[in-house]
C-alpha cells in the first residue's frame, strides 16, 4: 500500500462518481495513490472479481448466504498483495475469510492468487475498511479480525492517523463475537506499544498474552518475504492478540 501524508483528512467522491470508489471518512487508516496495473492483475479484476468480489452496500451482509455454509468468519483489514491471505485460506478451509484492501493492484494480485489456487473460502471487498465494517459486516458475525502491518504513520504530528484508536477498537468489539480475537502485527516498535497502549484500556477486550503484552507469531500467520528479509536484518515484529470478553 502506497502512502503519503499530504492527502486531505477526508476523502469523499465527487459529485458523478461512484459510490464504489474507495474512500474514507472517518478514520483514515491509508491515502490512496493507484499503482498502475500489470495485465496479469487487470485480467485477474476482468475475469475473477464476480466470483471473489463483494461490492459495499449499507445494510449488513448474510455472510452464510455469501459463502454458501456457516463457518468461523476471518477478516483482514488490508491485504496488500494479498499472498498471506490466500495462504491462510487455503490452509484453513474451514473458515470463511474476507478480505478488505483499496489498492486496485493489490486487488487484481489476490484474485489471481485466489483464483489459481481454486479457493471458494474467499471474498474481497475493494473499499475503505471503516466504512465496510460500519455499514456491510453484521454485529458480532467475526471470529478474528486481523490488521497486518498497517501504515505506521511513524512521525509524531501523524500518530493520530494511525487506525488503531479506541473508537475504532470499538467497533470492531461490535462486530466480533465473543470470544473473537482482534490479531495486529508491526514491524514499528513505537506502533507496537501504541497499539498495546490502546488496547489494554478498551473496554470488553482481554490481553491473550501471558506476559501481558505482546505474543509469538501464531502459525495461522505465515510469515512473508519481507518479515523474512527483516529477520536477516535484525529487525522486530510484535504480534498483539486481544479476546472479545464482553
Amino acid at each position: 500500500m502506497t502512502t503519503t501524508p499530504e492527502q486531505p483528512e477526508t476523502q469523499k467522491p465527487a459529485a458523478g462518481q461512484d459510490e464504489n470508489v474507495p474512500y474514507m471518512r472517518k478514520i483514515r487508516s491509508f491515502v490512496l495513490r493507484e499503482g498502475r496495473l500489470t495485465k496479469g492483475q487487470q485480467n485477474a479484476l476482468d475475469n475473477h472479481w464476480s466470483a471473489f468480489g463483494l461490492a459495499y452496500q449499507n445494510s449488513p451482509l448474510n455472510l452464510t448466504e455469501v459463502f454458501g455454509r456457516a463457518a468461523p468468519v476471518v477478516l483482514e483489514i488490508g491485504f496488500g498483495m494479498g499472498k498471506s491471505l490466500v495462504a491462510m485460506a487455503q490452509h484453513a478451509p474451514d473458515k470463511n475469510f474476507i478480505g478488505i484492501e483499496v489498492h486496485k493492484p493489490g486487488v487484481g494480485a489476490c484474485l489471481g492468487d485466489a483464483a489459481a489456487a481454486g479457493l471458494s473460502n474467499l471474498r474481497l471487498f475493494e473499499h475503505d475498511a471503516v466504512e465496510v465494517l460500519n455499514d456491510t459486516i453484521a454485529d458480532s458475525s467475526l471470529s478474528t479480525v486481523q490488521l497486518f502491518f498497517p501504515d505506521p504513520w511513524h512521525k509524531k504530528r501523524h500518530h493520530k492517523r494511525r487506525i488503531v484508536q479506541p473508537d475504532f477498537v470499538q467497533l470492531l468489539r461490535q462486530k466480533l463475537q465473543i470470544g473473537g480475537v482482534f490479531h495486529m502485527a508491526t514491524d514499528w516498535q513505537n506502533y507496537a506499544e501504541h497499539m498495546l497502549e490502546v488496547m489494554q484500556v478498551a473496554e470488553g477486550f482481554a490481553n491473550v498474552s501471558a506476559t501481558g503484552d505482546y505474543v509469538e507469531r501464531p502459525e495461522q500467520r505465515p510469515l512473508t518475504k519481507f518479515e523474512q528479509r527483516g529477520q536477516r536484518l535484525g529487525h522486530g515484529v510484535w504480534d498483539l492478540m486481544f479476546e472479545r470478553i464482553s
